[in-house]
């Protein structure tokens, strides 16, 4: 069972997520209709590119995020037998990583690609 705290952190992560939605979509969104190469500007050259037949392409950018997150130490005092003493708590911090893929649909018109539609990438990568 959430405690209020716990509760109230959640209910704050899942409105921060819903306003964030739809961040890297609307951007990608703003490609549509124009040549490949006005992607290339903005991000450099895609990590992938795949021939889906006929006039057809996806073109794939990687990124990979990496968030440190910093350990903790708390510590309280506590009456013993021995008389008082401080106990100390900590958890390590570590590294987090996250790997999007933006992946964008495009054919050929008149020599040139051209976007057409995209992949709608995961949430945490929006």
């Amino acid at each position: 069972m959430l405690s209020i705290k716990g509760f109230c952190t959640l209910a704050w992560f899942a409105a921060t997520a819903a306003l964030l939605a739809g961040c890297a979509s609307d951007t990608m969104k703003t490609y549509i209709g124009q040549p490949v190469e006005s992607v290339i500007i903005d991000y450099g050259p895609p990590t992938n590119v795949l021939d889906l037949g006929w006039n057809e392409r996806a073109y794939q950018w990687r990124k990979i995020s990496t968030n440190v997150v910093s350990g903790t130490s708390s510590g309280e005092i506590r009456d013993t037998r021995r008389g008082m003493r401080y106990e100390e708590y900590s958890t390590p911090g570590y590294v987090e990583e996250q790997e999007c893929f933006y992946s964008f649909y495009a054919r050929m018109q008149h020599g040139r690609w051209y976007i057409t539609n995209f992949r709608q990438p995961k949430l945490e990568c929006e």
